[in-house]
């Protein structure tokens, strides 16, 4: 098996590396870049060591670097210069401006400015608003100026020895590539590079292009993702990644975005003045008879960027934006009439047809497979008012989380389902008429308050925040017991009473088994230590089972399988882990997507983020389905073994218990170790002792073996 390709931060590692040997002229400005640090990011790691004289670390002051990488480029040097965070580009914006791009060509003869300026940019790491912006468009235009930015797709070996030699320039990296593997191709898409250097990755999918995704590189993962979900359903996608941003070359890609039905630039920054923008006007100019619909532009919302990561989430451009907003533009002219929900996934219907005149139906989808009937906790628009599609109608609550159900057509809401009723999966809870109508007195289900607490209670009100969900809190609502006598008694609130039902299920349906192995893990703590030290994230034993167990996945797809009847398994393609974490509020098993194909330094970053949700009850009916297995990570200190559920479809549950110390006795010495102890529950309909016990091997091999180890961290 050839190795994984290198993550992107590897390359830029790799990249500098290989031009400070072979340019002896080239330096490299920037604050914390001395080795052991090598820069917040790890990017110039091994080059203070490597060339001590030419890595120069530099004070606190941006404009003053930006000066000095000036008069070295003026005296004929070439220059690295490192921007902590691109945020922090906005204080050198006068060297740049009026400095380093003026000096090409205001001295009467041309002046080679090799300077390359590297920004650190974008969001999707909870770093906040002066830490997280895309602020390329602040540098677009700037004559003699060169834009680039890094992508999965073009080597940065490759970008940075062209701006070397086009400088001045500046090459932004998205922060969240950082941690992610350069592109191969896989059973659905290919890369080729198209154009003379460096480029634009052009990525296709089988057919001709229903729709050509134009994006920086900092966006090609979100619209990558995007496209494998369109290509699902039916539309097939064409992805534009340039090297270069400013000047564009259209002319090679010409042809292709004038065959597609839609043409959608894509970017982080916020609209107005974008480089989305310019693309746009430009293409009108070179396209405009042979373009079927007006370019989409699509940017992060108009706002700060938020430091809570669910704030982040919705104000940044990500995979659900794309998608629907490019659902609605092939609709165009005539709206879908419904949407419709399959597995965890939001998808359109396109149709040809006109709305029935009837009304439009708003039904109830499938939220999970541990619920029967939801709850009508809130309406969000009035009775009556006009709505438009992806207007948030109405939030229905499962055992877990809040899902806001949105509009499918332009009309006017009628309201069907009242507040706190139960409504089960196809059940209509509004429709989307054309004219107005008169609003019905507003009736709610009926309720019979319970009897108060002996306690004063305090009852949790639930949230009514659009696209963002709650979970019940814990009822205090106690009643008189019958049956106990000076017995206090409360009812299970609606969160606990889901992880009852799933429970319930499971020993009824599941015929399970259980199978434990110990294994040692001092290796892999240290291991994941001097991990965490030298890549600056917060890896642990949990991130470890997770990975070690979608690295299983090849050689054991059957135990990440579904039984469907009574003999069919359904096999999937893909490991997609689900976790159990409790943070006080209710048991919540959020799934982490496709762990087998990412670094553990990406499932790390999940998982962090899936605390916080579940610290603050916030997940999505989404987050919380589509798991092939699931991990109880029980690794408090003390926990001896812990026999996990089945949770039905799934055929397997892994368990994790904690640390504990051991004494063996080995060449005769006793020597203490630390062990933990793996447990599988499994479906005894699919999988038989023998597999259980060599799943389980495998698992703690890559958990302890020195070079499994070493390819699980990797």
């Amino acid at each position: 098996m050839s190795p994984p390709e290198p993550r992107v931060v590897e390359a830029l590692n790799r990249a500098l590396h290989r031009l400070f040997t072979e340019r002896p002229g080239l330096h490299l400005l920037g604050e914390d870049v001395l080795d052991p640090y090598g820069g917040a990011f790890k990017v110039t790691k091994g080059l203070s060591t490597a060339h001590p004289d030419r890595v120069l670390t530099t004070p606190l002051s941006e404009a003053g670097i930006a000066g000095v990488a000036g008069g070295l480029a003026l005296a004929g040097d070439e220059v690295v210069l490192e921007v902590m965070f691109g945020d922090f580009a906005a204080l050198m914006f006068d060297e740049v401006l009026n400095l380093i791009s003026k000096s090409v060509t205001m001295y009467g003869h041309t002046v080679p400015m090799r300077i390359v300026v590297r920004c650190p940019v974008g969001g999707g790491r909870g770093y906040g608003p002066t830490h997280s912006q895309s602020v390329q468009k602040h540098f677009l235009g700037i004559p003699n100026l060169s834009l680039y930015e890094t992508t999965p797709f073009h080597d940065p070996y490759g970008l940075l020895s062209h701006a070397l030699g086009n400088g001045p320039a500046m090459l932004f990296e998205d922060k969240v590539l950082y941690t992610r593997r350069m592109f191969t191709d896989d059973e659905v898409f290919r890369c080729s590079l198209v154009g003379s250097a460096p480029g634009w990755a052009h990525v296709t999918s089988p057919g001709p292009a229903d729709v050509v995704l134009v994006c920086p590189g900092g966006v090609a993962h979100r619209a990558l993702a995007a496209a494998r979900r369109l290509v699902a359903q039916g539309v097939t996608v064409h992805l534009l990644v340039p090297g270069r941003l400013h000047p564009l070359e259209l002319d090679d890609v010409l042809p292709l975005l004038g065959a597609a039905r839609l043409i959608a630039v894509a970017e982080e920054s916020t609209a107005g003045g974008t480089w989305g923008a310019d693309v746009a006007a430009l293409l009108y100019e070179r396209l405009w008879h042979d373009l079927r619909s007006p370019v989409l532009r699509l940017s992060s919302a108009d706002s700060i960027i938020p430091s809570a990561r669910h704030l982040e989430e919705r104000v940044l451009l990500g995979e659900e934006h794309i998608v629907n907003a490019v659902l609605d533009a092939l609709r165009e002219p005539v709206r879908v009439h419904g949407v419709e929900r399959v597995g965890e996934e939001r998808i359109g219907e396109v149709v040809d047809v006109v709305p029935p005149s009837t009304g439009v139906p708003v039904t109830a989808p499938k939220l999970n497979n541990n619920d029967e009937t939801y709850l009508v906790l809130a309406w969000l628009v009035e009775d009556g008012d006009a709505v438009e599609p992806d207007t948030p109608l109405v939030e229905l609550e499962t055992s877990k989380a809040v899902e806001v159900i949105e509009a499918g057509a332009t009309g006017h809401v009628r309201q069907l389902a009242p507040v706190n009723a139960e409504v089960g999966v196809g059940d209509v809870l509004a429709e989307v008429v054309s004219e107005p109508h008169t609003p019905a007195p507003h009736t709610s289900a009926p309720h019979t308050p319970a009897p108060q607490a002996t306690e004063a209670p305090t009852v949790a009100q639930p949230s009514t925040v659009a696209h963002a969900s709650t979970v019940a809190q814990p009822s205090t609502v106690a009643q008189a017991a019958d049956t106990v006598a000076d017995a206090r008694t409360y009812v299970l609130d609606k969160a606990q009473r889901g992880t009852a039902a799933v429970v319930t299920r499971a020993h009824r349906e599941v015929p399970a088994a259980f199978t434990a192995v110990e294994v040692a893990v001092d290796a892999l703590t240290e291991r994941l230590r001097r991990f965490s030290n030298d890549s600056g994230a917060e890896v642990g034993l949990p991130e470890a089972v997770v990975k070690a167990v979608a690295a299983a996945h090849p050689d054991f797809a059957h135990l990440f399988g579904t039984l469907v009847g009574d003999d069919v398994v359904a096999v999937p393609d893909v490991p997609h882990v689900a976790v159990t974490m409790d943070a006080g509020n209710g048991l919540y098993t959020p799934v982490i997507r496709d762990c087998g194909q990412r670094s553990i330094v990406d499932i790390a970053d999940d998982m962090m983020d899936l605390r916080m949700k579940a610290w603050r009850g916030e997940f999505t009916a989404a987050e919380l389905s589509g798991g092939t297995i699931t991990v109880s990570l029980n690794n408090d200190e003390g926990v001896l073994l812990v026999q996990p559920i089945v949770m039905w479809p799934q055929v397997c549950m892994v368990s994790v218990g904690g640390p504990r110390p051991q004494v063996v006795i080995e060449d005769g010495v006793p020597v203490q170790r630390t062990v933990v102890t793996l447990g599988l529950a499994y479906d005894h309909r699919v999988v038989n002792g023998r597999d259980a016990i060599a799943f389980l091997r495998v698992i703690a091999e890559s958990l302890s073996d020195a070079q499994r180890l070493d390819k699980l961290v990797d």
